[in-house]
């Protein structure tokens, strides 16, 4: 493509950077992003330390930060579940707090109304103390690396990154999502960003690298293959499949339940196949940073293709 501005952007993405992000978030100082945690000697709860470095990192490279608060309760813990689903909804008398959905944009460079949408969750299980790292300090940190890229892009449609919380209840990107419809944005793609780089252990084996796009309803499908196309036209070498599921899930079904029936996800592997899935063992060491630098660049690619009109 003429002047496609695709390989220079996927150039900068920064796997140091990005390893330095996870650390900060899933490791050190932060064991876990939760409204339920504070840390010893602190006065903020872990998961508003995890906002106040996103938001630090954002404004560093020029955005202005909106925040969007939502009142919610952490989940409960049920022991007698298998390990990995032990949350359990909480009680109406347990206590309330406000987690806040962040919101940056780059506005388009021609006025146009439209908006391409990305966004992840930032916090981790509230139920359990998992660091979370690669559910999902993985994608929060690809939602950052992108918006760092972007951030001296001049765009054609309006690129929205929003970081929201689904690790409480409800979950914050139905907020966000209701209050899209009610404003009438013109949301034209919407990618939602959640485990990615993290494949089955048997695809770890065989030194694959993975990323499934989920779509849910028709409208979706365009968008998920688009990421197959991205794939090959720009040799990132990713083992790229798409996988339709039969009801909306995770924060892009909350757009999806709101009307935004194109709205599709990024994820390592599908079933998701991370053996620490929602315990203690999800810390930064089992992450695949090769992985994940791949998939942030073709999350960041399909962004890009769908704002110069792929889409």
């Amino acid at each position: 493509m003429t002047n496609d501005p695709v390989p220079g952007l996927i150039e900068q993405v920064d796997g140091v950077r990005m390893k330095a992000d996870v650390v900060y978030l899933a490791q050190d100082p932060l064991p876990f992003r939760k409204l339920n945690y504070t840390r010893p000697g602190q006065t903020k709860c872990s998961l508003y330390e995890a906002d106040d470095y996103i938001q630090g990192k954002l404004e560093s490279w020029g955005y202005r930060i909106g925040r969007e608060g939502v009142a919610v309760q952490a989940f409960r813990c049920d022991t007698s579940k298998p390990k990995a689903h032990q949350y359990s909804p909480p009680q109406a008398d347990d206590p309330t707090g406000t987690a806040y959905n962040l919101y940056a944009e780059r506005p388009s460079a021609a006025g146009s109304e439209e908006i391409v949408l990305l966004l992840a969750h930032k916090d981790s299980q509230s139920w359990v103390d998992s660091p979370g790292a690669n559910d999902n300090a993985a994608g929060t940190v690809a939602l950052l690396e992108i918006a760092r890229v972007l951030s001296t892009y001049d765009p054609h449609r309006t690129i929205r990154f929003l970081f929201c919380n689904e690790e409480h209840r409800p979950w914050t990107s139905v907020t966000a999502a209701e209050n899209a419809r009610a404003r009438g944005d013109r949301l034209v793609a919407i990618y939602n960003l959640d485990g990615l780089g993290r494949s089955t252990p048997e695809d770890r084996e065989a030194g694959r690298k993975t990323n499934v796009t989920l779509y849910t309803e028709d409208e979706g499908e365009h968008f998920a293959d688009l990421m197959a196309r991205v794939n090959e036209d720009y040799k990132l070498g990713l083992a790229q499949r798409k996988q339709r599921r039969e009801r909306p899930g995770d924060d892009d079904g909350s757009f999806v339940n709101a009307g935004f029936r194109h709205a599709v996800m990024n994820i390592g592997s599908y079933p998701y196949g991370d053996p620490a899935y929602h315990t203690e063992q999800d810390v930064a060491e089992n992450i695949d940073f090769e992985n994940l630098v791949l998939a942030t660049k073709l999350s960041l690619a399909a962004a890009t293709r769908v704002d110069g009109g792929d889409g």
